[in-house]
């Protein structure tokens, strides 16, 4: 992502604390980016709507609705890109966050190095996202995956996916038959920040299942390998324009 599309990005801090959000001010301000500030949760559910950010930097700790209100209530209408603002050790806090709909989280306290090297690996996960094209693929009956209008179809209905699920899938369907490791699934998924974050593959993993599995526990399409990582099973591919497995993961 170069420089010139950085300084468009806007992000809206949320946070009551005012040392805080000018600590993150700052230093986001520093690396190119336009900053927004809400110290509320009603007044940052108002901002989304109104200032439609390119991405949300969200404590979890707020006056009037928690953090994780806000975030639910945001999901209800957008898929902004949302990054929660932890306490140190709040292990439930960082999975219940994932599992309302964010993006990624940060544990306080951050180093200014920190904080712009996820928020710039999340904006640019989305943007890989919404300016891919690929082409479309029906697996069987059930499942169909459009890659040109990002649309997913389970059963002949449209299954709506958060942008990491639909870049994991990509991923795991760009090879189909072949074994990608947890590794590989980290840097091509979330980027090498993420090397040492091997909980959010198994986390989104079961978020697909979820999904696109007739039965979650007994998956069909997203087989696990044990101890290495997971693999999309193989499918006799019906349209020339698929997708092929990539050489290199």
């Amino acid at each position: 992502m170069d420089e010139a599309r950085i300084k468009n990005r806007h992000i809206l801090i949320v946070d009551d604390e005012e040392r805080m959000v000018r600590f993150i001010r700052l230093n986001l301000e520093h690396d190119g980016f336009k900053v927004s500030e809400a110290y509320r949760g009603m007044q940052a559910i108002d901002k989304v709507r109104s200032l439609l950010p390119d991405l949300v930097l969200l404590d979890v700790m707020l006056p009037d609705l928690d953090g994780f209100e806000v975030l639910r209530i945001i999901r209800e209408t957008s898929s902004v890109p949302v990054i929660m603002l932890t306490a140190k050790g709040e292990e439930d806090d960082r999975v219940r966050g994932l599992e309302l709909g964010a993006d990624d989280y940060i544990t306080k306290p951050f180093s200014p190095r920190e904080l712009v090297s996820r928020v710039r690996a999340v904006l640019r996960r989305t943007e890989t996202i919404a300016s891919s094209t690929h082409g479309v693929i029906e697996v069987d009956d059930r499942l169909k995956m459009d890659f040109d209008r990002h649309e997913i179809w389970v059963d002949g209905q449209l299954v709506q996916l958060r942008p990491t699920e639909y870049r994991l899938l990509y991923h795991l369907v760009q090879n189909a038959g072949w074994v990608v490791t947890h590794d590989q699934l980290l840097s091509k998924v979330w980027g090498y920040e993420y090397r040492d974050e091997p909980h959010y593959v198994r986390l989104y993993i079961n978020y697909l299942r979820k999904k696109i599995e007739k039965d979650p526990a007994n998956p069909q399409y997203i087989l696990t390998e044990r101890g290495i990582g997971y693999r999309f099973v193989d499918f006799r591919r019906q349209q020339s324009g698929a997708i092929k497995p990539e050489e290199k993961v």
